[in-house]
């Protein structure tokens, strides 16, 4: 299994550095026979090669069984006529990386901010909606008519709204049987209508699965009042960006947020959090969010190749950050304890060793 890395900016080499020990350690001792190849991209890319990111990278990626990425600092890029261009977002466009998975789930011994515990993920499509660097064939979809007047296109297919509906449905059997669509349809009557059209019509494919809908607004209140309620959301690329941050958030820490974007084809692993420059380089960073979606890739692989042996990777890793986290004193800066990257990155380790002494 070849894998891909892209260390990226800010923190991205420090926490990616710390999931390939994890990873290292998993492959030996569940005989996964992962290989890792190395690549440049972001600032150490756009000096030294023009751009940060080349084709010569996104083709190794389309080549690879997975990728990691590590956080990128894309709002500081120059433009992209610069060679400035959004690496996490042209990944996601030229492979095709139509469902963004991000989970959220309260953890033992940490305190969560929501009033109720949660144990949810957010299925969020990933290429389209309003995020205009990636939803034209050419171009971007906003432009200025004059200097004082900005507009952006908002593009929702049914193609894009019926597979990541499908991706929720196809993940909440293996789950408890829910999915919930957000959706803003009172006000956005058109392109959100259509992607009600399309989950409506692969719910009626899951007559197992219990379907409801949630106007965005009230969405974001009954995460903080009731997210046990949750199993499944499906929504639009926007609404999904900001809903997974705050269930993140909600359950403990954005720095305990793992995350995928996947294809039937492609996988990348990607933390939910940014590139923080300002603590780059001072062994302060919490690695959790890398690993986990680590971990999730390491599940995907299993999925697509049948491979049982990433599976129980996966668990043994998400198994073991759970039993580290439960110490505050071994916890990073971030969740209140004083444990630099490398240290919190070798108790995992031990711990996962600890777990699986004598793994085939």
């Amino acid at each position: 299994m070849r894998i891909v890395v892209l260390p990226g900016d800010g923190i991205g080499p420090e926490i990616t550095a710390s999931t390939l020990k994890v990873l290292e350690l998993a492959s030996k001792r569940f005989k996964l026979g992962l290989s890792f190849q190395p690549h440049e991209v972001g600032f150490a890319s756009l000096k030294p090669k023009g751009s940060t990111i080349t084709p010569e990278v996104i083709q190794a990626c389309r080549d690879a069984d997975g990728i990691i990425l590590g956080p990128v600092s894309h709002s500081d890029y120059p433009p992209r006529a610069e060679g400035g261009i959004n690496v996490s977002s042209e990944l996601r466009i030229k492979l095709d990386l139509f469902a963004n998975v991000r989970p959220s789930r309260s953890r033992e011994g940490l305190k969560h901010w929501g009033r109720t515990p949660m144990d949810l993920v957010i299925v969020r499509e990933n290429t389209e909606g309003f995020y205009s660097d990636r939803n034209m064939y050419q171009g971007i979809g906003e432009f200025m008519p004059d200097p004082d007047m900005a507009l952006s296109v908002r593009k929702i297919t049914a193609k894009a709204s019926n597979r990541i509906a499908r991706t929720a449905f196809e993940l909440a059997r293996k789950r408890r049987k829910k999915v919930t669509a957000v959706h803003k349809v009172n006000v956005i009557k058109v392109s959100e209508a259509l992607f009600l059209r399309e989950a409506r019509a692969v719910a009626k494919e899951f007559p197992d699965v219990a379907y409801d809908e949630q106007l965005i607004d009230s969405m974001t209140a009954m995460l903080v009042r009731d997210a046990q309620r949750f199993d499944c959301v499906v929504t639009t690329n926007m609404f999904g960006d900001i809903l997974s941050d705050l269930a993140s958030e909600l359950s403990g820490s954005l720095g305990l947020a793992g995350a995928v974007n996947a294809s039937h084809e492609h996988c990348m692993a990607q933390a939910q959090h940014g590139s923080a420059p300002d603590i780059a380089g001072q062994d302060k960073a919490n690695p959790s969010s890398l690993v986990l979606s680590a971990s999730m890739l390491l599940e995907w692989l299993s999925i697509k190749h049948g491979r049982k042996e990433f599976l129980h990777a996966h668990h043994a890793i998400e198994s073991a950050l759970d039993a580290v986290l439960k110490d505050p004193a071994q916890r990073t800066l971030d969740l209140g304890g004083t444990v630099g990257t490398r240290a919190f990155t070798e108790r995992l380790c031990r711990e996962i060793e600890s777990k699986v002494p004598q793994a085939a």
